[in-house]
């Protein structure tokens, strides 16, 4: 464990990885999402593409906890166990494809992902009709294929529910409850492939803290009236981590 840890923080790319472990607990703890699709880009970069999902398990499944208590009370638990459950059937095809993936690829990959995404989000693109019980299984099925192959589970799910008629609050906490069991099957898959690796774990859990802070700080802001404000901030974020991200800014990837 030592040689691990000095390898961690000899890591190159570490301050980067710390600046967007800070924006993403923020706009994950006052919305609930976004925050794999900050972290995700500028760990493309630093990390192999097992080592950057790595690293973004360890600090999602750790960093949101103390909102855990909340969600659970204010989440909706039969469409959360929905998502759950369509994460699980998919996301071992999702691992097969992430295993066949040249780490220069999946750089390109997820940050054009995010981008995608976010302009999707962006130009409103949302489903506006009931949300019924097999399109929730849906939704949380093809998150839990992008989690697999990029780390992004989120963005379906959330163009699912932005156009949804439940409370703000209802949605925020039904994410931090899918994105919560997302990392721990992405964990378990992991360990079951034999693709965890010290340095990423050893990354995650030094930023942990700063994450968790972050989180906090994020959840103090949350503001139903300020949401749009705070949305576009967010857009703005995951914009320039996704741009950032792309493999022309750095030439290789960390082992």
């Amino acid at each position: 464990m030592p040689d691990a840890l000095w390898s961690a923080l000899q890591t190159e790319g570490l301050i980067w990885l710390f600046a967007a472990i800070v924006a993403a607990g923020l706009v994950r703890g006052f919305s609930g999402f976004g925050s794999a699709m900050i972290i995700m880009p500028a760990a493309s970069s630093v990390l192999t593409p097992f080592g950057a999902i790595t690293f973004l398990i360890i600090v999602e499944l750790v960093g949101p906890l103390p909102n855990l208590p909340d969600a659970l009370r204010e989440g909706h638990r039969g469409d959360a166990l929905r998502l759950i459950l369509g994460a699980a059937v998919t996301l071992p095809l999702g691992l097969w494809g992430l295993s066949l993936m040249a780490p220069e690829i999946f750089g390109w990959a997820v940050s054009g992902i995010v981008l995608v995404l976010l302009c999707l989000l962006m130009l409103g693109v949302r489903y506006r009709g009931y949300l019924y019980p097999p399109l929730v299984f849906g939704a949380g099925g093809l998150g839990g294929f992008l989690a697999g192959v990029s780390g992004l589970p989120g963005p379906p799910v959330i163009m699912l529910y932005m156009a949804s008629t439940q409370a703000i609050a209802v949605i925020r906490a039904n994410f931090l409850l899918y994105l919560l069991a997302i990392d721990v099957l992405m964990l378990t898959g992991f360990a079951v492939l034999g693709q965890l690796r010290a340095e990423p774990v050893v990354i995650g859990f030094l930023l942990i803290v700063p994450y968790v802070m972050a989180n906090m700080a994020g959840a103090r802001l949350f503001d139903p009236g300020q949401e749009g404000r705070f949305r576009a901030v967010a857009y703005t974020i995951i914009a320039a981590s996704a741009l950032l991200g792309l493999p022309i800014w750095s030439g290789s990837h960390a082992p």
